[in-house]
């Protein structure tokens, strides 16, 4: 298994960016696919953005052209670069990591062994 330790949450105003890092410990079988999640208070968890183990990656409608995420393989860690902050992406973000095959690494994929324990993100109007 892994752990995963995300980091680079904080306040931002509406417009603002925020990157967001995610630091993978343990067998890299376990993170060939990586993503991002978010929930906020009230509101189910959703899927942001993916990358798998061939590098392809998939994001959700709401943040697509906004945001973007990659993996630093040799440090394997995964970033999420979120730029045009709008107040309505105020909330919990989580990382999660899995084995599955690059067909199944997707922001609607229910196959996530392993989340880390979450950074906040505010956005201000």
């Amino acid at each position: 298994q892994v752990q995963l330790v995300e980091s680079g949450g904080g306040s931002v105003q509406a417009g603002g960016s925020l990157k967001l890092s995610c630091g993978a410990s343990g067998s890299t079988y376990f993170t060939r696919c990586m993503g991002w999640f978010r929930q906020a208070p009230g509101k189910e968890r959703e899927g942001l953005a993916t990358v798998a183990s061939d590098g392809g990656t998939n994001y959700a409608d709401s943040v697509k052209g906004r945001f973007t995420v990659s993996k630093d393989r040799i440090k394997n860690t995964l970033y999420l670069q979120m730029d045009s902050l709008k107040p309505e992406d105020t909330a919990m973000y989580y990382c999660a990591a899995s084995p599955a095959h690059p067909s199944w690494c997707t922001v609607t994929s229910g196959w996530w062994d392993n989340w880390g324990q979450g950074t906040q993100v505010t956005v201000s109007s």
